[in-house]
C-alpha cells in the first residue's frame, strides 16, 4: 500500500496485552525513548532523559498545560439507584456541563442526581450522541470536585493509581481536560531546568483533551471519519515565540499530538487564537509549523496514529511499532515515548 493509504486496516496492528502500560515508570524521565529520523529512516533506542542529545540551543519546545479534572462522579438518583457521571466539558457556563452517564438508559431528562457534599444536578437535555446536559445547583460546584470526584483513567488502564498526580504533567495548570496530554508525562521539573539551562526555549498552549481522543475509528476509509472537537487557546506571546524560532532557523517541537493539532490549527487560522478545533490530520498533510514531535505509542486504528503517520510516513511508523513490540516498549498513556525529528 502507498504511504497515503486511506484504508483503515493499514493502520492496524496486534498488541499483546502485557505491553499496555498500567502505571508510569519512576522517575518519569527514565522511560524508554525511540528516536526516529524521518529523513534517513533511522531508529535509535534511548532513555527519555537522553532527549537533550537530540535538542539544540534555540529549539522551541511547546507544552500543553491543560490539567485533568476529577471528572468521574459517583452518586444516586432520587430513587436511590446508583449512577456514574463522567463530565466532558462545560456547556456555556460553570454550572452546566455535557456528560456521559451510567446506566444511560435509566437516566432521563428531568431526573435529579445526588452526590456527596450535598451536590445535586438536574438532567436538562438528552443529546443525540447519548450524552446529557447536566445543570448543577451549586455555582461553586467545581471547587468540590477534588473532594468528591476521581481523575478518570483511560479504559485500557485497569489498575488504579495511588496518586492522581501521576496522571498529570508536572506543569499542568489550566483545568478542563478529561484525559492527560500524555507525551508530557515524561518531563520532570529537573529535566525541564536542565534543558532550559542548555538553551532550549519552552512555551505553553492549552488544549483540553477530550474523550474523543480514545474513540476508535470505524470508517473503512479514514477520510470519512468525523474527528472530535477540542477547546484550545494560544497567547500572542506563543505566536511571537514561534515566529522568532522560525526566523532564527530553529525547530518548533510539539510535545504531543494535542500541541500538533493546536499549532497547525492556528497556522491555518492565525486570527483565531482560541476556540474549538476539529482539525483532522492524516496522510498526506502539509505541516506548516511543526518540525519535530515528542509522542507516545498510540492505539491501533486511531486518529493519533494517522497523525504521526502523516508526519513520518505510514510505512516507517508501522515498522517502528513492530520494532517497539519486539523490544518490549510499553504502549499508550503510561507507556514509553517516541521522538520524531
Amino acid at each position: 500500500m502507498s504511504e497515503q493509504s486511506f484504508d483503515l486496516e493499514q493502520y492496524n496492528y496486534e498488541l499483546p496485552e502485557e505491553l499496555i502500560a498500567q502505571e508510569p515508570v519512576e522517575p518519569r524521565d527514565s522511560c524508554k525513548l525511540m528516536v526516529l529520523n524521518r529523513r534517513v529512516k533511522s531508529i535509535e533506542h534511548k532513555v527519555f532523559r537522553d532527549i537533550k542529545n537530540y535538542l539544540r540551543p534555540g529549539d522551541l519546545l511547546v507544552l500543553n498545560n491543560t490539567r485533568v479534572i476529577p471528572a468521574r462522579l459517583y452518586g444516586k438518583k432520587e430513587t436511590g439507584a446508583k449512577v456514574e457521571v463522567l463530565l466532558l466539558e462545560k456547556n456555556g457556563n460553570d454550572k452546566t456541563w455535557k456528560a456521559l452517564v451510567k446506566p444511560g438508559g435509566k437516566i432521563k431528562k428531568g431526573n435529579k442526581l445526588i452526590f456527596e457534599d450535598n451536590l445535586v444536578c438536574s438532567v436538562v437535555e438528552h443529546l443525540e450522541d447519548g450524552s446529557r446536559i447536566l445543570e448543577f445547583d451549586d455555582p461553586n460546584f467545581f471547587s468540590k470536585l477534588p473532594r468528591i470526584g476521581e481523575v478518570p483513567l483511560p479504559p485500557y488502564i485497569k489498575k488504579q493509581i495511588d496518586d492522581p498526580e501521576k496522571y498529570q504533567t508536572t506543569y499542568a495548570k489550566n483545568n478542563g481536560a478529561v484525559a492527560a496530554p500524555t507525551a508530557g508525562l515524561h518531563f520532570t521539573q529537573e529535566l525541564i531546568k536542565e534543558l532550559t539551562d542548555y538553551g532550549v526555549n519552552f512555551t505553553e498552549v492549552t488544549l483540553h483533551v477530550g474523550l474523543g481522543t480514545f474513540r476508535p475509528v470505524k470508517e473503512p476509509d479514514i477520510r470519512n471519519h468525523q474527528i472530535h472537537e477540542e477547546y484550545y487557546t494560544v497567547s500572542k506571546s506563543v505566536l511571537r515565540d514561534i515566529v522568532r524560532a522560525k526566523a532564527n532557523g530553529k525547530r518548533v517541537i510539539a510535545t504531543g499530538t494535542t500541541v500538533v493539532r493546536t499549532l497547525e490549527t492556528i497556522a491555518r487560522n492565525p486570527d483565531k487564537l482560541a476556540g474549538r478545533t476539529d482539525l483532522y490530520i492524516y496522510p498526506p498533510f502539509e505541516f506548516k509549523i511543526i518540525d519535530a514531535i515528542i509522542t507516545n505509542f498510540h492505539l491501533p486504528r486511531s486518529s493519533l496514529l494517522f497523525l504521526v503517520s502523516a508526519f513520518a510516513g505510514r510505512d516507517f511508523i508501522m515498522n517502528s511499532y513492530e520494532i517497539a513490540k519486539e523490544k518490549k516498549y510499553r504502549f499508550f498513556s503510561f507507556g514509553d515515548a517516541m521522538f520524531i525529528m
